[in-house]
């Protein structure tokens, strides 16, 4: 037992006062005057006995009363877990703030049930114990506060874009456990347990010297409406023309009888709108016509009338026209088929095509320079490209097949790059690198039995340290398929293989178009934007002279910040969900750059709303130190141990009270005896 206000059991000096009344009472004497003498000594005999048992209970009643009424002031507490033989222990409070807390049970929402759960816990805990509050958007430095503080930090606790995975609250509660020198922690896991957030089985290095209570908070049905992805039919937005937006959105739970309405937004204005219908997956695909009449950048707003969870309701994406990105193909014999279709099925590019002899000197007015089955690269032609990439230009090489590799040496002009060999067996490409450029936020999803690529021969690439050689497509050996080289500012791709059918059927496959429309874009920095937070997916913004003092800001609603960047290219890359996670639109410019607006979209994982229950949590997670609990039960008889200590001044002032009635009745109880003795 601990005292809070200790200096206050001084007081108990005080219990002197009654011992010291009641013994000079004894020594005093009253006559009591009797018309008969008869029965004296009978009544003398028989009050004296009466008056020691009397005096005796008031002197122990009143020495109680202080006693009880001392240690009231002096507020004892058992506190029981916040220390230990080796020394004391954290008292850590998560609560779940992500989106799917916003779930309503009956009228209130379980973000709201866990707050008031952890009201009470903080408030019936001991006097003096301090608490760590660990929520999704707070800062990773935490500190132990009053219970005041914490209580004051709940009332600001909102519904946040960000989450966090069991695994990092068990992170961050065993560098408190380093930071603040203790010896172990009970940590209080308020959540509603999404699958997708909390790991099962735990992990009991990251759980040692931690005891856990887990607190469900959950709704008794979950539903959901939700738009998961939209993305353009066309790789640039199109002035002036019809565009055409994709949007797939998904069901969880029961599908409402009144479908529910999609609609579209540029710039405030609504443009398009659609009813969803769901099919027997409870998704639904919609495509939205549109059409915009200028070349800045567009808002495009996708938002549905779900009422049952608003949080994931709205989409944004950011674009703008992007009219004759130029492409020039320099060939070696006839144009290619493949390269023609994928640039003239669209007008926002431009395709020149020439014979690799006629190479002009400079490139820089082309977004993409294409190498096309040509089986020599010279000293003047290597010279050309490598000033091409020195000025931040993207240049892709698709080589012809050649009995001598000799031809190839102007490649070393562009950096530690040759070819050192042929292989005539047919490979097909066995990694595709899903981290590159190339291939990250490109594609909606890429299939899982999508089927990669074969060569009937390829080149074989050696690559020095200074060509960062990065294999986008690689064969079984570790050969690359499709690699990228940086010697420079620019971007370098180089096929280890022709783009023709008889050399395999890259040209044909799933990858082929993408990728050349995303080199294309490259140079330009991008023209669509849909970044999901905490995935880290860069915006790049073309910048030709990046330094410390030429830094990217970041521009939004009362928002001004410096995301973190890194050259790349003719320009940088910029990382803007380590900064925000409020999903918005946000811009992005620096003095001498273009400006570029993004759209930051929540993490759709937190929508499916895939629950574990109780009886799942209790069968992954138990042993010793594991304790569940529902939010009902916080502060309830029997789970004080577990959660805090029972104020026991409150127990001490209640038995002052009885000791001071007592001590009247037995007064009372006197004064009545001593009127019928006087009649």
């Amino acid at each position: 037992m601990s005292f809070l206000y200790p200096l206050f059991l001084l007081a108990g000096l005080t219990l002197a006062i009654p011992v010291i009344i009641h013994l000079f009472n004894l020594r005093r004497y009253k006559t009591v005057l009797f018309p008969h003498t008869r029965f004296l000594k009978n009544i003398q005999l028989r009050s004296q006995k009466q008056s020691q048992v009397r005096y005796k209970l008031l002197l122990a009643l009143r020495m109680l009363f202080l006693a009880a009424l001392i240690l009231a002031f002096a507020q004892p507490f058992i506190s029981s877990g916040s220390k230990t033989e080796g020394g004391n222990r954290l008292q850590v409070i998560y609560v779940d703030n992500s989106g799917s807390m916003s779930l309503k049970k009956s009228a209130r929402s379980l973000l709201d049930i866990a707050k008031d759960a952890v009201r009470k816990q903080v408030r019936q805990a001991a006097p003096g114990t301090r608490f760590v509050l660990i929520t999704n958007d707070r800062p990773s430095a935490y500190s132990p506060l009053p219970a005041d503080k914490v209580l004051a930090e709940l009332n600001s606790v909102d519904i946040s874009a960000s989450t966090r995975s069991s695994e990092q609250v068990l992170a961050t509660v065993q560098n408190l456990l380093q930071t603040e020198s203790a010896h172990g922690a009970d940590l209080y896991y308020y959540s509603d347990f999404q699958r997708n957030a909390f790991s099962a089985p735990r992990d009991k290095s990251l759980a040692s010297n931690i005891k856990f209570f887990g607190i469900p908070v959950q709704a008794d049905a979950a539903r959901n409406i939700y738009i998961d992805t939209a993305y353009l039919v066309s790789p640039v937005l199109q002035t002036g023309m019809s565009n055409q937006l994709i949007v797939h959105s998904k069901a969880i739970g029961d599908v409402p009888d009144e479908s529910p309405v999609l609609q579209l937004s540029i710039n405030g204005q609504v443009k398009s709108a659609s009813q969803l219908s769901f099919n027997d997956k409870k998704e639904s695909v919609d495509t939205l016509s549109f059409q915009v009449n200028d070349t800045r950048w567009q808002q495009m707003t996708l938002s549905i009338n779900d009422a049952a969870v608003r949080f994931d309701d709205i989409f944004r994406i950011t674009a703008r026209s992007a009219p004759n990105l130029s492409v020039l193909t320099l060939n070696e014999g006839a144009p290619n088929p493949y390269i023609q279709a994928a640039f003239r099925s669209y007008q926002g590019f431009r395709l020149n095509q020439l014979d690799v002899s006629q190479a002009p000197a400079d490139l820089k007015e082309y977004n993409l320079v294409i190498l096309n089955n040509v089986t020599r690269i010279d000293e003047g032609l290597g010279k050309i490209l490598a000033n091409a990439l020195s000025q931040g230009q993207t240049i892709c090489i698709f080589p012809g097949r050649s009995n001598s590799v000799a031809g190839f040496d102007g490649l070393k002009i562009l950096g530690e790059i040759s070819f050192t060999g042929i292989d005539t067996a047919s490979q097909a490409a066995a990694t595709l690198q899903q981290g590159s450029p190339l291939v990250r936020d490109l594609f909606e999803r890429i299939p899982d039995n999508v089927q990669l690529p074969v060569a009937n021969w390829h080149y074989i690439i050696s690559a020095g340290l200074s060509a960062n050689q990065q294999a986008i497509l690689s064969f079984r050996n570790g050969d690359p398929f499709l690699a990228r080289y940086t010697p420079s500012k620019g971007q370098l791709y180089i096929s280890a293989t022709a783009a023709d059918l008889q050399s395999g059927n890259f040209p044909g496959s799933y990858f082929f178009v993408p990728f050349l429309y995303q080199m294309t874009m490259q140079s330009r920095g991008g023209d669509v934007y849909a970044i999901t937070s905490g995935r880290q997916q860069a915006a790049f913004l073309p910048l030709a002279d990046a330094s410390e003092r030429n830094m990217v800001h970041l521009y939004g609603e009362d928002l001004d910040a410096i995301p973190p960047q890194r050259t790349s290219g003719s320009g940088v890359e910029i990382y803007v969900d380590q900064v925000v996670q409020q999903p918005g639109f946000y811009t992005l410019a620096a003095q001498g750059s273009d400006t570029v607006m993004v759209a930051l979209n929540e993490d759709r994982k937190e929508s499916q709303l895939d629950f574990w229950t109780m009886r799942a949590l209790k069968n992954e997670w138990k042993g010793e130190g594991v304790t569940w609990l529902e939010p009902s039960e916080i502060g309830a008889a029997g789970d004080g141990a577990a959660l805090g200590s029972f104020p026991l001044w409150k127990v001490c002032a209640i038995l002052a009270l009885l000791m001071l009635l007592a001590e009247t009745v037995v007064l009372a109880g006197g004064l009545r005896k001593q009127n019928v003795a006087t009649q």
